[in-house]
């Protein structure tokens, strides 16, 4: 039998478990084929080592290193952010971009590439599959809005980690009697925030999906004060608007915010909490440490069954799919039907529910 040779890319954001899950493909096509008769080819910094044909075969055979992936955060592949609407645009360079990633795959000799990324990396994926390549993709974000999958890998740990900021921010905010505004990464879905904001305590989550009104968040914070509540932690998803802006194009939004003179919802949060509540208020982001560090266990376990089933599906020659996870089984879905979709926030899920059974406010009522 030939020897499989495997092409391999992380494209986007980083997080926590690409590496496991890389590893996890590795130690599965080992184990079926031996060291001779599989080849696993690293592509750095996402499409754009695709692209410009920048790899390196990666030594399956390195017991101690691939132990080491299990546990390190980020990718040793290294990413880079390539918009999949700039893909079949040729730029200044002149370099057409599909056809040289073609090429790469042909003079690499692949016999598949595997794609871990986001959204966006999952439509060039499609893209890829549509153009001949046999492509199999792994879905990771802390955003969780991959569709048709109920978990990505990245999503617990940055879970794990928002929640013990909020821990954290708990206890100053409480020694100073203040309201603290949490921002957690979220741009279109309010997965992390949501969760975030139940496990750590919140009393107010505002998310993209489901718009706030300035009047009646202003009217809880208030009642809280009123009270006697001693502080406020509100965690805001980075893409949470009210309930005027949703209603404005991109270019509308950011003249209102500079005429307003706020950033961003955060910014807007804590001036209206001083101004027009009298609320002594803070601003807290935890930014991109919410995508780095060691994968959790849940992750690690995650990534390692992703990893296994993406191996599956190349040893059965069937591509043009992502791994997905629907309640506890590892299935996987066609690339062509859920690349371009998002796996958003419903205001009837289940954990807004929860939510607002226990108090928090989301803004709206």
């Amino acid at each position: 039998m030939a020897k499989r040779k495997i092409g391999i890319l992380t494209s986007g954001g980083d997080c926590p478990g690409l590496n496991a899950t890389i590893r996890a493909v590795m130690l599965a096509g080992v184990r079926e084929f031996g060291g001779d008769g599989v080849e696993f080819t690293g592509i750095y910094d996402g499409f754009h080592g695709l692209v410009h044909n920048e790899c390196k075969m990666i030594e399956s055979g390195d017991s101690e290193g691939l132990l080491r992936l299990l546990t390190q955060g980020g990718t040793f592949l290294g990413t880079k952010r390539t918009p999949h609407k700039k893909m079949e645009v040729v730029e200044e360079d002149g370099i057409d971009k599909v056809a040289a990633m073609k090429k790469t795959y042909s003079d690499l000799g692949l016999d598949c590439l595997l794609v871990l990324g986001g959204n966006g990396s999952h439509k060039t994926a499609n893209l890829l599959s549509q153009k001949g390549l046999n492509v199999v993709g792994l879905p990771k974000t802390i955003d969780n809005d991959i569709w048709g999958s109920d978990v990505t890998f990245g999503f617990h740990t940055a879970l794990e980690i928002g929640t013990e900021a909020l821990d954290r921010i708990h206890t100053t905010a409480c020694s100073h009697k203040r309201a603290i505004v949490v921002e957690i990464m979220g741009n279109k879905a309010g997965w992390l925030a949501l969760y975030t904001g139940i496990a750590g305590g919140s009393d107010a989550i505002l998310l993209p999906e489901i718009p706030y009104n300035c009047d009646k968040l202003l009217q809880f914070a208030r009642k809280r004060a009123d009270a006697g509540a001693p502080y406020s932690i509100i965690v805001v998803s980075e893409g949470a608007l009210d309930d005027r802006e949703v209603l404005l194009k991109k270019k509308e939004l950011k003249k209102a915010r500079m005429e307003a003179g706020v950033v961003n919802t955060t910014a807007k949060i804590v001036k209206m909490l001083e101004e027009e509540a009298g609320i002594e208020t803070r601003s807290f982001v935890p930014g991109h440490m919410l995508r780095g560090g060691t994968p959790s266990a849940k992750d690690r376990l995650l990534s390692t069954q992703f990893g296994v089933r993406a191996f599956e599906l190349i040893k059965s020659e069937k591509y043009g799919y992502t791994v997905a996870k629907k309640g506890d089984t590892i299935i996987e879905n066609r690339l062509e039907d859920m690349a371009g979709k998002k796996r958003l926030v419903e205001a009837d899920d289940e954990m807004v529910k929860v939510a607002r059974s226990i108090g928090i406010s989301f803004g709206d009522s």
